[in-house]
């Protein structure tokens, strides 16, 4: 009976352990420069709306004219979606100003702080309401 009871807790234990491995998997925004962010000016070439993170890819012309393809990385849809973005606010083809804490290995990716579209629309990943309330007294 002793191991049943001990193999029935080892069961319980792993299956326990199983659901909060994701969360100690989820990466750390510490390989990104967030005290010294870019501007990066140039097009859409893809906006992903996906779990857990949202992407953007854009296209930015070099001062020596060869494009590179930046990967910024967004937060989750829900949030965005809390803060006003719909899945079809950016399309591929879009001329976009975008705000981002670079990698600090200096490849080309980033984390997402605000998006200027081209009529000068900007969106950030939060809402300006909870970005403005007052903390109650």
């Amino acid at each position: 009976m002793r191991i049943m009871n001990a193999l029935w807790i080892a069961g319980a234990l792993a299956l326990g352990f199983s659901f909060t491995a994701p969360l100690s998997a989820h990466h750390s925004m510490a390989g990104f420069d967030r005290k010294n962010p870019v501007t990066l000016i140039g097009t859409v070439k893809t906006f992903s709306w996906q779990n857990p993170h949202c992407y953007i890819e854009i296209e930015v012309p070099g001062k020596d004219g060869a494009v590179k393809t930046w990967n910024v990385e967004m937060t989750a849809p829900g949030y965005l979606a809390r803060a006003g973005w719909k899945k079809t606010v950016v399309q591929p083809g879009d001329k976009v100003s975008i705000v981002a804490a670079p990698l600090i290995s200096g490849e080309p990716g980033a984390l997402f702080v605000s998006l200027t579209l081209a009529d000068g629309t900007t969106l950030t990943e939060r809402s300006i309401t909870a970005a403005s309330a007052k903390p109650k007294q």
